[in-house]
């Protein structure tokens, strides 16, 4: 109720946007004066400039945020997303995911795996014109056409072998950019706490506050003597990056401005409310029942066999957050009343609409029409998709469907089967091998396989295809037999296929190529009829969001595009919030915490080493008097008012803000206002989780890592010294 009170009060104050936006960089000059309200003093101009300080050192990891942070390639970035290097590299002799690691020169630096990349973003073009050229009106053919045309521009893109280019679509197909990126092809491991520092408290405290995690690590890019990309070699040298970030020891104190960049993966903000509706009642409980279920098996399987624990580490990890993140929307759809204010929100803009006489009034039935088909579609195909999960099952039909791309000409195949992509798809067919374990797999696929035979979407090929399993034992008899047959765990023989024919897969004897060959045209007619349906979307969506955006604007509300893992810049203030009655968070939490709340056990098991230093009282140079500003320049935000505490003295570690982050900016750079590093993003609080769909400014807050923990670490416990030398320290 007093969740649902203030969301309420929120949409009529004058806080009701305050710090919401993950806005692209090109757009920082026109809130400037937010920006300078806020205490960030740094040029909007200078941040709109991708070749300029600080975003030139902001870099992508394909699924999480990092950046350079010394003139010898240097990365930071959250432990959770150097999971699988940190995984690649630890065996049952060295487990570097238990017992951290740290390379005290570069030649002790190990490749975090061949998949590993780094994307610098160097430009970003409008190309809606070009995308939007010569389109048809028959919906297939213009889906089409915006695949054809988007191809055309990636290829003179990417006309260099170095660079990864992609045309993404804002504001659901209003606007197109392209995205040229340098790739760093080699990667490598420098050091990483042990996971019980940097995912202290686990999935326990995962989207929790007060936290008190260390999840940072240090990587490094390395190119060819030559200075361009190259693949690993021990030839290759540290790369030397356009700029890197200045760190400032002294951190952030409660009311500072602050900002983050990084490359945010999905919101919902401008979707309808009867696409939020759905999520609530079918989509996310269905996902929410398939996770635990896999969590429960994996854990068991895991608990029998170390080496299964550790291969599915990174699996494990990522749907515990999925699984956590979906049941923290869950409840704050329910808490927060979302839908009730998004339909008044809809409610609001139809009655603005229809003020305007040259306005399409049929625009919202039309669209919440081809919602409603989108949904049906989603649910008619989820089952059938899923009981194809088998890492085996789908690689086969990757492979098959490469050798049918190959038979057209380069620009007319799939995203993701044309030449460019060979090296990835070579590279993630040899990853398998380090995060896969057939009793496992076998396990998994047949969870899925009962849960597609109980329910009555079936898809009659598939049947076919297991005809002979009338019975739980049959279907785990014939799926054991497939296992048992195939070749496809060997990897060489995996790799073999990318050279084979369609030809050789349709005359192939192997149980699980056989099955892709039987089940893909199914598939083919099934992908389809989904970009039929996004052809038709493609017309009507970018319409209606040209209607909102002027709605928005003519309330003078901030107009940014949701976030589609593209670069972002937001900004916000370090500030703590009310998270129930009577009971407010403060901005920040001490190493103090971490002793307060360690058990010896999983997932609160510090290692001994910084225990014995907190309780020494081993602060050194990173104690710090006071988190909080003098009273005569002291800010506090709506409901977040308080008496400062009087003391601190003790390391920051963990701090919040209210800065509009999501999935994606995990190891984003938290900035104080003179563009220093000062933190990094790695969650939200539980009660923001909900922002994805709806940004509720007195309860949305980020959960950073604090620079000073960071470098207490390096300092007090592990020694890092040489990597401490790198660095740019400076002090306010």
């Amino acid at each position: 109720m007093r969740i649902a009170l203030v969301a309420a009060l929120v949409l009529t104050s004058s806080f009701a946007f305050a710090d919401e936006g993950q806005w692209q960089p090109y757009q920082m000059p026109s809130i400037a004066d937010k920006l300078t309200q806020r205490g960030i003093d740094i040029p909007a101009s200078q941040l709109a400039d991708l070749g300029q300080y600080p975003m030139n050192a902001v870099v992508s990891l394909g699924y999480c945020t990092a950046s350079f942070v010394s003139p010898q390639g240097l990365v930071v970035t959250n432990h959770h997303c150097a999971y699988r290097g940190i995984q690649y590299n630890s065996k049952k002799e060295h487990n570097y995911l238990e017992n951290g690691f740290l390379a005290n020169t570069q030649a002790e630096e190990p490749s975090a795996g061949p998949n590993e990349r780094l994307y610098i973003t160097e430009k970003v073009t409008n190309v809606t014109n070009q995308v939007m050229a010569n389109l048809s009106n028959d919906p297939l053919a213009r889906f089409e056409g915006i695949e054809t045309n988007s191809k055309a521009l990636i290829k003179i893109c990417e006309a260099d072998d170095n660079y990864r280019c992609s045309v993404n679509s804002f504001h659901h197909g209003l606007e197109y950019y392209l995205t040229k990126q340098l790739i760093i092809r080699d990667v490598r491991l420098v050091y990483a706490p042990p996971e019980s520092v940097g995912g202290f408290g686990g999935d326990i405290d995962n989207y929790e506050y007060p936290r008190h995690s260390g999840d940072f690590t240090f990587l490094r890019a390395y190119v060819g003597k030559d200075g361009k990309p190259a693949t690993y070699s021990e030839d290759n040298v540290p790369y030397t990056p356009k700029s890197y970030l200045k760190i400032n020891a002294d951190g952030v104190k409660a009311g500072d401005g602050i900002f983050v960049a990084g490359f945010p993966g999905s919101t919902s903000r401008y979707n309808l409310t009867s696409e939020l509706q759905f999520a609530n009642d079918w989509l996310y409980p269905t996902y929410a029942k398939r996770y635990q279920l896999q969590i429960d098996t994996i854990t068991l399987m895991g608990e029998m066999d170390k080496d299964i624990a550790i291969k599915y580490a990174g699996t494990m990890a990522s749907m515990a957050n999925r699984m956590k993140k979906i049941n923290g929307l869950l409840d704050g759809f329910k808490a927060t009343d979302i839908v009730g204010i998004k339909q008044q929100r809809e409610n609001d803009f139809l009655a603005w609409l229809k003020k305007d006489p040259n306005a399409n009034l049929k625009l919202i039935n039309n669209l919440e029409a081809l919602l409603a088909e989108q949904h049906t579609q989603v649910q008619t195909n989820y089952y059938f998709k899923n009981a194809q999960s088998s890492v085996l099952l789908t690689a086969a039909s990757k492979l098959y469907r490469l050798a049918k791309e190959k038979q057209k000409p380069d620009e007319q195949r799939e995203t993701g089967f044309q030449q460019r992509d060979m090296k990835m798809f070579k590279s993630a067919l040899k990853r398998i091998d380090r995060s896969f374990d057939p009793a496992v797999d076998k396990i998994l696929w047949l969870q899925d396989l009962q849960a597609y035979a109980s329910q009555p979407l079936k898809t009659e090929v598939f049947d076919n295809a297991l005809s002979s399993a009338h019975s739980f034992e049959e279907l785990e008899a014939k799926v054991e037999g497939l296992y048992a047959l195939t070749e496809l765990t060997d990897q060489a023989k995996r790799l073999d296929w990318m050279n084979k024919t369609a030809q050789e897969f349709e005359t192939s004897e192997d149980p699980f190529i056989r099955l892709a060959v039987a089940i893909h045209d199914t598939n083919m007619t099934l992908e389809k009829s989904e970009k039929l349906l996004e052809g038709k979307l493609s017309s009507v969506r970018p319409e209606y969001m040209k209607a909102i955006i002027n709605y928005y604007k003519s309330n003078n509300w901030p107009v940014y595009p949701d976030a589609n893992r593209t670069l972002r810049i937001t900004y916000g203030m370090v500030d703590g919030y009310q998270s129930k009655d009577a009971l407010y968070k403060q901005p920040f939490t001490r190493l103090e915490g971490i002793l307060a709340k360690n058990t010896g056990e999983e997932p609160y098991n510090a290692p001994a080493k910084l225990l014995a230093a907190i309780k020494a009282n081993d602060y050194g140079k990173h104690r710090v008097a006071t988190v909080y500003q003098q009273p005569s320049t002291w800010v506090c935000k709506l409901m977040s008012c308080l008496d400062k505490p009087a003391d601190f003295n003790s390391v920051p570690v963990n701090f919040l803000s209210s800065a509009d982050t999501t999935g994606g900016n995990s190891g984003s750079p938290v900035f104080n206002g003179k563009g220093e590093l000062v933190g990094l993003n790695f969650d939200s609080t539980y009660e923001a989780i909900t922002k994805d769909w709806f940004f509720n400014p007195t309860i949305t807050r980020a959960v950073h890592v604090d620079i000073r923990y960071i470098l207490w670490m390096m300092d007090q416990v592990d020694h890092a010294d040489n990597l401490i030398k790198e660095l740019d320290l400076v002090r306010n």
